[in-house]
């Protein structure tokens, strides 16, 4: 099963502009994924076997992570606050436990 409401699985379009574009046939401004699979389709790769994904460049790749944080920023109406990225492997150890010892206690 696929998550709901999220730009992985929905389609969010910006009201702004949305019947101009409609009534002019026009590809609608969203904020989703899909253009990550249309990077990746003009780019030669669809995932069939024997296929190898492209190189995606940190540019590309910062450029999607902006993507996001609009998508978030637009939804919530928060400022998207980055985390500090120092001791990583310590934060993302220190919530799995956290989260499994909470499992354990249910």
């Amino acid at each position: 099963m696929d998550e709901i409401h999220t730009p992985d699985s929905s389609r969010y379009f910006y009201a702004e502009g949305y019947e101009e574009k409609l009534a002019k046939n026009e590809t609608q401004k969203q904020l989703s994924k899909e253009f990550v699979r249309q990077w990746l389709i003009e780019n030669g790769f669809q995932g069939k076997e024997g296929q190898k994904a492209p190189f995606m460049s940190p540019e590309y790749c910062r450029s999607v992570s902006e993507r996001y944080i609009e998508l978030y920023e637009k939804i919530i109406g928060e400022k998207f606050i980055k985390a500090n990225l120092d001791n990583l492997d310590t934060r993302i150890e220190k919530n799995v436990t956290k989260f499994l010892n909470a499992e354990l206690q249910k």
